[in-house]
């Protein structure tokens, strides 16, 4: 589904990503994990084509995704809220986001559906911009706004991030039972090793741009080779 092939960006002396091949096959979840500054948001950037590569090429079921567009209507992608459109309400979002796949009002309501125990009655019908919500709940929105089309490929940096533990133990199982209901590949990163093996059965270890470990996660196998590496007691 995804290949990266000769892959470098540099910003200024500072090598962000150095990655010479690595592939995601179709129907996969990848894990990415690394410390701050290792390179994953800047990769998910480049596979986004929202920087431009220095040089090499991230690929999407064979598309270049610097030289077509055809590629974005498999994609979804949740990387900050930046993303979203504050001055809207959630709603108005969705269905904007819904226009642009095609999906009418009732389509877009239906899938909203299986997102109910996560929004937990505080996304919709408050009458309240995106803007004006915590930063836990714009991450809901961000992340249900990425699905929402069913996409084959999902790419989410930190959907655990500012969501209080019941919903990331949501978020884990919404995920899990969206590639196994699409078959969809999905790609996150995460700073929260133990959530990343609960889902990946996959895991790349990325440090200085360059990943230097691709980890095949049976039953949490990979737990404790990741906390040896992070030195977690």
């Amino acid at each position: 589904m995804v290949t990266i092939s000769e892959l470098k960006k540099s910003f200024g002396e500072k090598v962000a990503v150095d990655i010479e091949r690595y592939e995601i096959p179709s129907g996969q979840m990848l894990g990415l994990v690394g410390n701050n500054g290792a390179g994953k948001t800047t990769l998910f950037r480049l596979m986004l084509d929202l920087l431009k590569v220095d040089h090499g090429q991230v690929t999407i079921d064979g598309i270049d995704v610097a030289r077509s567009e055809d590629w974005k209507g498999m994609t979804g992608a949740f990387i900050d809220d930046g993303f979203l459109i504050d001055y809207l309400t959630p709603e108005e979002y969705f269905y904007f986001i819904g226009k642009m796949y095609g999906l009418g009002k009732e389509e877009v309501d239906a899938r909203l559906e299986p997102f109910e125990r996560l929004m937990s009655g505080e996304v919709i019908g408050l009458k309240k911009l995106i803007r004006n919500y915590s930063a836990g709940n714009k991450q809901k929105i961000g992340i249900i706004s990425a699905m929402l089309h069913h996409p084959r490929l999902l790419i989410l940096d930190e959907p655990f991030n500012f969501l209080d533990p019941s919903s990331q133990s949501i978020i884990k199982h919404l995920l899990k039972k969206y590639n196994e209901e699409h078959q969809a590949t999905v790609v996150i990163s995460s700073h929260n090793l133990n959530h990343t093996v609960d889902v990946c059965p996959r895991i790349a270890l990325l440090e200085n741009g360059i990943i230097i470990r691709d980890i095949i996660n049976e039953d949490n196998s990979a737990e404790k080779e990741l906390e040896d590496y992070f030195n977690v007691d």
